[in-house]
């Protein structure tokens, strides 16, 4: 099988896709300084998914794939999903 489209990404797509994971880093590391109790860490798992979907989306390449690999891919996602909430119930119900 052979695959012989290539896709070229200009410097300034990645540019940006590092300053968002440098400043959703920095979110991250700014909320566990801030007492939000038990949501401190559902924020930053959630900042956490945020910047893998950008990682997935740019440097995995998920933007040019076809549409299965996205349905795929929310299909994980809604299964993660699913296990962070009941986990969050298990943990908040202690």
């Amino acid at each position: 099988m052979t695959h012989t489209e290539s896709h070229i990404t200009d410097y300034r797509v990645y540019g940006w896709v590092l300053l968002a994971l440098l400043v959703l880093t920095t979110i991250t590391i700014t909320v566990t300084w801030i007492d939000l109790s038990a949501l401190t860490v559902l924020v930053a798992l959630i900042i956490a998914s945020v910047k893998s979907f950008i990682v997935l989306r740019y440097f995995m390449h998920l933007k040019f794939e076809s549409r299965l690999f996205t349905v795929f891919f929310v299909m994980v996602l809604g299964i993660y999903l699913l296990v962070i909430v009941l986990t969050f119930f298990d943990y908040l119900l202690r």
